[in-house]
């Protein structure tokens, strides 16, 4: 009897034949990593700017201890995964799909794995608000464990922004991939504790997790835990026919509720968050018992692995020490893969870290998987157009991509591609499809950075203009309003009118008569006041005209020898005088 739910709906394309090979590791029980010696712990797991280093070198830290700041808001801190010292910090090797450097904080373990203080364990979630639970899930450094790494505190909106339902992508449909199958089998109660937490956050009425047949043990681990916890009412399991890619969350969404997100927008657009089952149960432990993200489950499979099993490993932990503890290679053994065949990424080495994002350690051996083949002319057959999750017509972008015509990949609805492979997988003439529109949207997104830094660059130069403008303008009305104050003091100062030229000579005549009339002996002792300044030119007239009265007087008045010499003497006092009244 099929254990599918009814009245699901169906996305278009996909592939339902891939081979799953999921019992190579489920049949298992899941392991915990040893301690490593070292920690290498790279700075940016996360979509968003990398996290900055709150340590130094020398530094000792504790488990748990935060030791990367995020900067932004679409970003998270990092922590301590176990105690020790820092012993470096710079760039070291990262998984990736071209063997980047990043920067990371290297940890030489103590041994002690000891934690930090944390908070007494919360008995009600209920009562911190939204606000609060998205800060904590913030500092907790949690994101999409699914392998999107978006930090997931940017997914529970504020109140404004409503939301209809919470779907939980338990899905897990690439090949080998079973660490979200053991998580469920093995923490259902911290799934749907961390899952009433989120509930009640987003205020949205309902949520559905969505899980494919091929796990029923998971399936039924979920239900009983429903069956157990209280106020599960609006918390349904919905089981899912095993279709490739079923865990891509607009396909999730579709086929669990019937509603397309559109395109080129986001699940919330239509009342919808989605989080993976792993960062449900991330958010229940950061929530309640007050835990940092600092270690995650693992999938390490594949015919090149002596024991492939789930493992709980903490983050920081070098591929190669992961490796070892479950059993090391085989004799065949030939290539890594982060993550499953169809989307993971090949590893340059295992001196890699793991991150956040890696949710499988694929170990192939000799002709496990098919390399890369010599592809042969597209035949238009259509099959990837058939096969695409997403609608798109992939042949067309991949003829765009190779000829460059990047706005054209675009017009295309090229980042609606979630890179799934599938078109690649069912080709029959073996084209890198996926490759190609993975490198397209890499050249896009070039060029809108570049074409970012520019406009960056022309804003900055313009408010430059502008602020040297203003200072020039700023400066100009200074000096007016200086010029306007100095001409209105100016105005409002006593005028002085200088004296005529008339009054000049007036005045010298009149000094020189009381000098001759005070007589030979007497010395002036007051200097005639004259009313008003003289101009230069006055000054030589009025000298020559005094002469010319005075020597007139004198002729007239025929004075005694002794008389006239006094006289004399009086007219060159009177004429010294007369200078210096008129050279004031």
């Amino acid at each position: 009897m099929s254990i599918v739910s009814p009245n699901l709906h169906k996305f278009h394309g996909g592939v339902a034949d891939l081979p799953h090979r999921k019992g190579i590791s489920n049949s298992a029980s899941v392991r915990k990593a040893k301690v490593p010696r070292f920690i290498v712990i790279p700075l940016h797991q996360h979509i968003g700017k990398p996290a900055i280093p709150m340590v130094d070198v020398g530094d000792k830290v504790l488990k748990g201890q935060k030791i990367g700041r995020a900067v932004e808001f679409i970003s998270a801190p990092i922590h301590a995964p176990t105690s020790g010292k820092v012993i470096a910090i710079g760039d070291r090797p990262v998984p990736s799909h071209g063997g980047e450097m990043g920067e990371c904080i290297v940890i030489e373990t103590d041994g002690l794995d000891e934690w930090i203080k944390l908070d007494e364990p919360l008995k009600d979630y209920k009562s911190l608000d939204p606000a609060t639970i998205r800060e904590k899930i913030r500092l907790a450094g949690i994101v999409g464990l699914g392998g999107a790494t978006f930090p997931s505190h940017v997914k529970i909106p504020g109140a404004n922004v409503p939301v209809e339902q919470l779907i939980i992508n338990a899905a897990e449909c690439e090949p080998y991939i079973t660490c979200d199958d053991m998580l469920m089998r093995d923490k259902p109660n911290d799934i749907i504790n961390g899952i009433k937490v989120m509930l009640h956050a987003l205020n949205a009425k309902e949520c559905l997790i969505g899980v494919e047949d091929n796990k029923p043990e998971a399936v039924q681990a979920l239900r009983k835990a429903l069956e157990k916890i209280d106020g599960t009412e609006n918390i349904k399991v919905v089981v899912t026919p095993t279709v490739y890619p079923t865990g891509g969350e607009k396909q999730l969404i579709k086929i669990v509720t019937g509603k397309e997100v559109p395109s080129g927008g986001l699940p919330i657009n239509i009342g919808m968050v989605v989080h993976n089952v792993g960062t449900a149960a991330a958010i229940y432990e950061a929530i309640v018992l007050g835990k940092p993200i600092i270690s995650r489950l693992v999938t390490v499979s594949g015919k090149g692995i002596q024991e492939p099993c789930n493992i709980e490993v903490l983050l920081g932990t070098q591929i190669k020490e992961i490796v070892e503890q479950c059993g090391g290679y085989t004799d065949d053994f030939e290539y890594l893969i982060a993550g499953g065949p169809m989307m993971g990424s090949a590893l340059q080495n295992d001196e890699v870290p793991l991150v956040k994002r890696i949710n499988c350690i694929l170990v192939g051996a000799k002709g496990e998987f098919a390399g890369p083949q010599d592809s042969m002319p597209c035949v238009r057959c259509g099959s990837c157009a058939n096969a695409c999750p997403s609608s798109l017509l992939p042949q067309q972008l991949y003829w765009f991509a190779r000829s460059g015509e990047f706005d054209k990949c675009q017009g295309h609805n090229l980042f609606d591609c979630i890179e799934c492979g599938c078109c690649a997988f069912v080709c029959p003439s073996k084209i890198p499809l996926v490759q190609c529109i993975g490198y397209a949207k890499t050249s896009v997104r070039l060029e809108q950075h570049e074409q970012f830094k520019a406009n960056r660059s022309k804003t900055r130069g313009e408010r430059k203009q502008a602020r040297l403008e203003k200072e020039a303008a700023e400066k100009k009305a200074k000096k007016e309003a200086a010029k306007k104050a100095a001409a209105a003091k100016a105005a409002d100062a006593p005028k002085t009118e200088k004296p005529s030229k008339d009054e000049a000579i007036k005045a010298a005549v009149e000094f020189a008569k009381q000098k001759r009339n005070s007589g030979a002996d007497s010395t002036a002792t007051q200097a005639p006041v004259a009313p008003k300044e003289p101009t230069a030119p006055a000054v030589t007239e009025a000298m020559a005209k005094a002469r010319s009265t005075l020597n007139q007087t004198a002729i007239t008045a025929k004075p005694a020898t002794a008389t006239a010499e006094k006289t004399s003497d009086a007219v060159a006092t009177a004429m010294a005088n007369a200078k210096k009244v008129l050279g004031k």
